[in-house]
């Protein structure tokens, strides 16, 4: 078997695995995902979007900032990667089942310090909370390791979020409840639907240890799954994934100078490597702080998430009134901050 048939059969083997992992049939990008109500004439749609007419009635794919061939399937239909709307809590010093060095995502906001466990994460994609009263969207995409926190409220109203099942670039595409817009999970824009162009602001979080978290948020919560035995909570489908040399559902430009499944340590359009950011411990960038520290697992590794590698804790602030408060930033896989920011520099060295 040549190398590239061989690399084409790991990757087929990758993709069922992580369809029997969620439950689901892994369906193709030129797979049905539920019917059209007519043909790409009768809707005065392109072809690429004829199959979601049915599924998505209320979305107005007539507007969009994306041609609609790049969006595919990821495999589960909408929302079969389901939302978890009414997020349950435990004390952190409560907590059991979760190793010290397991990773989650973390945010403060007015004093509520709220933790949400990538061993849950992995399994929804997406959290609608309210956090110190505001309304937020914790949200995680395996495939980018992009772990990005939203504020909800838009113009005057508060969003709701689901996952729509397809990926742009690797990246979850999520909708809204409201308007059925389609969304950039990477971007937190808006690229089908009635509120196209829009973004959401991003809030500072952190990827962190629980240990860590647990050190310094005493009185924080920790997110439990609603129903322990829904799915298999601390377990990583995706096994494996950050050690591939290829993403999955992708076949744009990978970055020059790393490895596409490298992560990246980002603000805005500049980045760092993450061996980068380990060997020297800290680095300035402008009034921006990056810091490293060890004790914290890959989640997309081993088959379980607590026996994952070691990547360590990155922690991006910002000296604000003579004092460092947390920074927005991106954690991601190389290929992920490439694709989105074609024109963004990569620090390796």
């Amino acid at each position: 078997m040549s190398a590239t048939a061989k690399r084409l059969s790991r990757a087929a083997t990758f993709c069922a695995a992580i369809a029997a992992a969620i439950g689901l049939a892994l369906l193709l990008p030129s797979a049905s995902t539920g019917g059209s109500t007519g043909t790409a004439a009768e809707t005065k749609l392109p072809p690429a979007a004829a199959r979601w007419v049915a599924a998505w009635p209320k979305t107005d794919f007539s507007r969009r900032s994306v041609d609609l061939s790049e969006i595919r399937s990821g495999g589960p239909p909408k929302d079969g990667i389901p939302p978890i709307d009414e997020p349950k809590f435990q004390d952190v010093g409560k907590v059991e089942g979760i190793a010290a060095t397991e990773p989650l995502i973390s945010l403060e906001i007015g004093g509520d310090a709220r933790a949400y466990p990538l061993a849950v994460l992995m399994w929804h994609e997406i959290v609608n909370d309210t956090v110190g009263g505001v309304p937020v969207a914790v949200t995680f995409c395996p495939l980018c390791n992009a772990a990005v926190v939203f504020d909800r409220r838009l113009e005057g109203r508060v969003l709701d979020f689901g996952t729509t099942g397809n990926l742009r670039k690797s990246d979850l595409v999520m909708y809204d409840r409201q308007t059925e817009s389609w969304w950039q999970q990477f971007l937190g824009e808006a690229i089908v639907g009635t509120l196209t162009g829009k973004r959401l602001k991003f809030l500072p979080s952190r990827i962190e240890s629980f240990a860590r978290f647990k050190a310094r948020s005493a009185k924080g919560r920790v997110l439990v799954p609603n129903h322990p035995h829904m799915r298999r909570y601390g377990a990583n489908p995706y096994a494996g994934y950050d050690g591939l040399s290829r993403p999955f559902l992708y076949d744009g430009a990978l970055p020059a100078n790393i490895a596409p499944l490298a992560r990246v340590v980002s603000i805005g359009k500049v980045a760092w490597s993450l061996d980068l950011v380990r060997e020297r411990k800290r680095i300035e960038h402008g009034d921006y702080v990056i810091t490293w520290a060890p004790g914290q697992n890959s989640a997309l590794d081993k088959p379980r998430i607590a026996e994952g590698r070691d990547v360590g804790n990155v922690v991006v602030q910002r000296k604000t009134a003579g004092r460092l408060v947390d920074a927005v930033h991106g954690i991601d896989f190389a290929f992920a901050f490439h694709a989105f920011h074609p024109d963004g520099v990569i620090h390796v060295k």
